[in-house]
């Protein structure tokens, strides 16, 4: 849970409205030490409140467009959700499970890229860099070498 970010702060900042409907999204993905799917979060909202599945999804989009929130594409089509980097979040790895998909947050110092460095060496803008870590998970190891 992130006892760092004021949620109502960082959405005036961006121009947006703080409605309590965003307010809750981004409190779901804040408050989860993994990055979520869009129905995970919606599957989080459901059990407090009455929300509509598309709403959920447009306002992902939104706090995406306003990088409040950091997209992450995983192996298919399913995209994870997370806060994007700011002052209280340094940008990160990620690992996914090849098997189950689960997605976790890595330790920043596990992997330093220096964004500064390659900003100067590309010729282009950098808008976003993943660095995203494939393997198996200890959960599906240890239930393979159980049966």
């Amino acid at each position: 849970m992130c006892q760092q970010c004021d949620y109502k702060e960082m959405l005036s900042e961006s121009g947006l409205e703080a409605t309590d409907k965003r307010l809750m999204v981004l409190e779901v993905i804040g408050n989860n030490t993994c990055p979520l799917s869009a129905n995970d979060v919606f599957t989080v909202l459901c059990r407090n409140s009455s929300i509509n599945k598309v709403t959920v999804y447009r306002i992902l989009d939104l706090l995406v467009e306003h990088q409040l929130v950091e997209r992450l594409n995983s192996l298919g089509r399913l995209s994870y959700f997370g806060l994007a980097p700011n002052k209280n979040h340094r940008r990160h790895p990620h690992f996914y499970c090849s098997i189950c998909g689960r997605v976790d947050c890595l330790n920043p110092e596990s992997m330093d890229v220096d964004f500064s460095s390659l900003q100067k060496t590309f010729p282009g803008q950098i808008d976003k860099v993943e660095v995203r870590v494939e393997g198996i998970c200890n959960t599906c190891i240890s239930r393979d070498t159980i049966h």
